[in-house]
């Protein structure tokens, strides 16, 4: 069973913390995707960079959804996902919202009270735009579209300012969007139809505090969308993932986001959880949101989730042994990825255990940075890339993300993440990776991505070290020669 408690604080980062977090650049015709009506836009989708995926035979094997059609999901023989052929990527699930950043002298206060005041009264007029940006999975898609990933956002977006700016930066950026509340009705015309706003707040030190009208609601913002109309069925028919994290239960009802994993689940769409700094407050919420987040942990392909959030859950400290309980307890969970900032992150199957440290790189900004992970690890699942390689690319899409300054078009250009690939420069956790494997003695397969530091018969275990040198080649070779990788149909 899993133990429920999340830790949520605020965070100031060393200048060598490195995160294991994702993303890049592209823009290419893509004809491909399904028509969508109204809100929906589905613009060209460049392909100034893409990696190529595994194609051959003995890659895929065809596989069928509940009503006949082809789906994705099984495990390939390294654990590696062998992906059927879809004509989108990536759909992400609500959490459409427009960043304002603003730089404070002091984070906002812990009363709720004073909290809503201060965001009352910088709700009062709109902020210059030079402070807007894409926020929420916006992120998410942005960068998994810079990766050369065919992306849709489903969502919620208000019709005024706001929106409009949403939707302006993601269709410059080639990602669809389609309308969630199609064929709804809301409430009324104002507060529950209109674009959620974030305030991002950054002290001094680069620490950050986030304020929504979402943290004084009773009920989610769009508590009103119940159900998933024809279009937004077809997108996620049409995905080989989507994306959700923790934010969607400010969106949306539980019982709507259950229904929506089961769809996607039916339908064969490789579902992504990460539930973030969210988690804490679910995991001690509602009985409807303490069984919804229940179900994702159960239902999803791939769990994304920070050491800490992962010893809470479990009750493991080791994050290996937490990776593998949560695959114990999941349904059909392919996947446990666990980031550890500066340390690295770790990629946790029934049959092995993959181990990548970070990257070493000045901080700026820290915000995007897991939103970009992500995204790299969407295009290392969908192109059945080895595990070490999947987790080497996020690490760099994540440390490239954090030295630039706030996330939506501030994610990591790709020249950033093929400098940081070419330097090679990554954290030493020489202690840390050898007490590590000594505590799982029982583990599976090891795949560690070393520069050295760990030497051949240093346990009993089967370790397979694999060169940086080596990986590193393998990507810049994709990356440089920008191959896209990723083919909407065969």
């Amino acid at each position: 069973m899993y133990h429920h408690a999340f830790s949520l604080k605020f965070h100031s980062f060393s200048p060598h913390y490195a995160l294991s977090l994702s993303n890049f650049s592209t823009q290419s015709p893509n004809p491909l995707l399904p028509n969508f009506p109204p809100f929906a836009r589905v613009p060209n989708v460049s392909s100034s960079l893409c990696l190529r995926c595994r194609s051959s035979a003995a890659d895929v094997s065809p596989v069928r959804y509940a009503d006949g059609s082809s789906s994705i999901g099984s495990l390939g023989d390294t654990g590696g996902i062998v992906v059927a052929e879809k004509p989108i990527d990536v759909a992400t699930l609500g959490n459409l919202c427009v960043d304002i950043v603003l730089s404070v002298h002091e984070l906002p206060p812990p009363s709720r009270e004073e909290r809503k005041a201060l965001m009352d009264e910088l709700s009062l007029s709109p902020p210059d735009k030079k402070y807007w940006e894409a926020g929420g999975n916006c992120n998410m898609a942005i960068a998994a579209a810079r990766l050369g990933l065919h992306c849709v956002a489903i969502g919620h977006v208000g019709d005024e300012i706001y929106g409009e700016f949403l939707l302006d930066v993601l269709h410059e950026e080639g990602i669809g969007t389609v309308a969630l509340d199609e064929g709804t009705n809301a409430k009324d015309t104002s507060s529950f139809c209109e674009t959620l706003i974030c305030w991002v707040l950054v002290d001094p030190l680069q620490r950050h505090g986030f304020c929504s009208r979402a943290d004084f609601k009773e009920e989610p913002a769009f508590s009103w969308i119940t159900d998933l109309s024809d279009e937004v069925k077809m997108a996620i028919r049409q995905s080989k993932v989507l994306f959700c994290n923790g934010y969607d239960f400010d969106d949306f009802c539980p019982s709507f986001i259950m229904s929506t994993i089961d769809y996607a689940s039916k339908v064969g769409t490789a579902i992504f959880f990460d539930p973030g700094p969210r988690g804490k407050s679910l995991s001690k919420g509602t009985p409807d949101e303490r069984q919804a987040l229940a179900h994702f942990l159960r239902m999803s392909d791939v769990l994304l989730l920070t050491s800490e959030e992962a010893e809470a859950l479990t009750g493991i400290r080791n994050p290996v042994k937490a990776g593998q309980e949560i695959l114990r307890n999941g349904k059909g969970t392919k996947w446990v990825i666990v980031k550890m900032g500066a340390k690295g992150s770790i990629l946790v199957t029934k049959s092995s255990v993959s181990v990548a440290p970070a990257f070493k790189v000045e901080v700026v900004d820290t915000v995007g940075c897991g939103d970009s992970f992500v995204a790299a690890i969407a295009l290392g699942y969908i192109c059945n890339m080895p595990l070490v390689n999947t987790l080497t690319i996020a690490n760099a899409v994540g440390a490239a993300t954090a030295m630039g300054c706030g996330a939506g078009r501030n994610v990591a250009k790709r020249h950033q993440v093929v400098d940081l690939m070419k330097g090679s420069k990554l954290n030493d956790e020489e202690k840390f990776f050898e007490q590590l494997l000594a505590e799982n003695s029982e583990s599976p397969r090891i795949n560690l991505l070393s520069k050295g530091m760990i030497k051949d018969g240093s346990n009993k275990q089967q370790i397979e070290t694999i060169s940086m040198e080596k990986v590193v080649s393998e990507l810049l070779a994709e990356l440089e020669l920008g191959r896209c990788c990723v083919k909407a149909s065969s």
